[in-house]
């Protein structure tokens, strides 16, 4: 039987130096309770310390308050390995100011990586972060100059090149989160928006000889639980919490919501329109490349939009997925991505980047920070910002049409938008279109040699990587190419013969009629 414990206890089966994996996306799933004690034990007696932190993506709301921000304190953590940094810019700190060691690596490799933990595999072999910053020819994913150790190494099979991510030998402690529990450790989910990766990180840290500690909402008597509805086996479970409902939110913006995980289907009120503006002229030119029962990936911020714009115009079939694992349904936004409101499924993480990773997806839109010459793309560093790659790396490098979305220029731009034109009025003061970019997220000759159909969808002009080319396509109606595209970027694009203008009815506001 696995042993009902206290947040306290808990904290204190961690010992100086362990390897600790935790479970978590965003505010999903997040065992707080645990993870809070830990910090207050380290702050009362100095223990743990020295802890090598592991998580496929991050649990924070962007500021310094929340979730594995509290983990945040010099001499607790040794090192992060993690896939999504955006939402903890307390341990971001750690890392700039060399204090941890910390690498970056994708979120689905990572997910991935615990399985092959658990059946004591060489590691997750594959072509996803081949030439972006993942690479060790490149960065190695290693995040600050006192990181050393490479984690991730390139071999040849059969005459092509992959990238082995190393597994850990040895995981001491599993933190994990879901909704009940029986007295033999038998964990269910059904209030959880995803599963995400628990039982694969149950499973690795168990055949590490490591020990699982699980927060649940409550303890329910043997034999009541539905034996298709637990998750992870009691075999896998050493400890059990029960946590408070303050530290079991469902997501970051709600305590609970049943058409999250299930309990009902909520009726979908209609979406109001976008108003018309920079950020609506850009998802309606994406959804121009939407395709009749499309499988999608919409990334989180401006690609929300095409969602949207797919609603307001009535196209229909379109089939949402998101990487924590939901597929179908209306996926949420903000500190709430990764559930989804009605969703058809719920896969397991992993899982879903199988699906990812193997070209299940026939199209990707996803956001636009950074771009250079070639048109590589950066969304995962800014100086001392550390966004993280997430999931773009495996998404971007598998699917065969990617689209990226965002405003020409940053901070500051105003246009007035109107008679299917556009003009503007106050130029960003940030240009995205550089010489070279901070990290290599997206690598345009991985995408050339894979035959990949790539688009840079902007408010005024439109690329394309054409034969490897990155080449000025579309502008819109009213802008001057020189003075409001060229002498914009740090760099002269090619310009395609045919240059056309952007479709007039991108610029109005009635409907497109893209339906038909």
């Amino acid at each position: 039987m696995a042993k009902v414990i206290t947040p306290e206890e808990a904290a204190g089966l961690i010992k100086d130096g362990d390897r600790v994996v935790i479970s978590g996306f965003i505010g999903m799933c997040f065992p707080q309770e645990v993870v809070y004690a830990v910090e207050d034990r380290f702050l009362k007696e100095g223990h743990p310390k020295d802890i090598d932190l592991f998580f496929p993506t991050n649990v924070g709301d962007g500021t310094d308050k929340l979730g594995m921000n509290h983990l945040a304190h010099e001499g607790l953590l040794r090192s992060v390995v993690g896939g999504h940094w955006n939402l903890i810019p307390a341990i971001q700190k750690l890392v700039t100011e060399n204090k941890v060691q910390a690498y970056n690596l994708p979120i689905g490799t990572l997910a991935q990586l615990l399985r092959e933990i658990a059946a004591k595999r060489p590691g997750v072999i594959t072509k996803i972060g081949l030439n972006t910053f993942v690479d060790p020819r490149l960065q190695g994913g290693k995040m600050n100059e006192i990181t050393k150790e490479d984690l991730v190494e390139v071999m040849e099979i059969d005459g092509e090149e992959y990238l082995r991510y190393k597994p850990f030998k040895k995981i001491h402690v599993g933190i994990i989160r879901g909704t009940y529990a029986d007295e033999n450790g038998n964990l269910s989910m059904e209030k959880e928006a995803a599963f995400l990766e628990a039982l694969a990180m149950a499973e690795a840290v168990k055949n590490t000889g490591g020990i699982v500690i699980a927060q649940v909402e409550d303890v329910v008597q043997n034999g009541t639980l539905n034996p298709k509805d637990v998750k992870v086996p009691g075999i896998l479970v050493d400890y059990i919490v029960k946590g408070t409902p303050a530290n079991s939110w469902q997501t970051y913006l709600d305590p609970y919501k049943p058409e999250y995980s299930g309990q009902i289907k909520k009726p979908l009120n209609a979406l109001e329109p976008m108003p018309l503006n920079a950020r609506k002229v850009v998802c309606r030119r994406a959804a121009m490349e939407l395709t009749p029962n499309a499988i999608i990936n919409l990334g989180i911020g401006m690609p929300e939009g095409v969602a949207n714009v797919g609603n307001e115009e009535g196209l229909q079939g379109l089939k949402m997925t998101v990487e924590a694992g939901n597929i179908g349904g209306v996926p949420a936004s903000g500190v709430g991505f990764g559930a989804s409101t009605n969703p058809d499924c719920t896969i397991d993480s992993p899982s879903m980047f199988d699906f990812y990773d193997g070209g299940g997806l026939n199209q990707a839109f996803l956001g636009l920070a950074e771009c250079d010459q070639s048109g590589n793309i950066n969304v995962s560093r800014f100086g001392p910002r550390i966004a993280g790659c997430g999931g773009f790396i495996n998404i971007t490098q598998s699917t065969p049409v990617v689209v990226f979305c965002g405003t020409f220029t940053a901070k500051g731009l105003k246009e007035k938008i109107g008679d299917g034109k556009l003009e503007i009025v106050q130029e960003g003061q940030i240009k995205k279109f550089k010489e070279a970019v901070e990290q290599i997220t997206f690598s345009s000759e991985f995408a050339t040699k894979a035959g990949q159909k790539v688009l840079y969808i902007t408010e005024r002009a439109v690329f394309e990587l054409r034969d490897g080319v990155f080449t000025l396509t579309e502008i819109a109606p009213g802008i001057d190419l020189q003075k409001d595209v060229l002498d914009q970027m740090e760099f002269k694009p090619a310009i395609a013969k045919d240059l056309k203008r952007m479709d007039e009815r991108l610029f109005k506001d009635e409907l497109m009629g893209l339906s038909q």
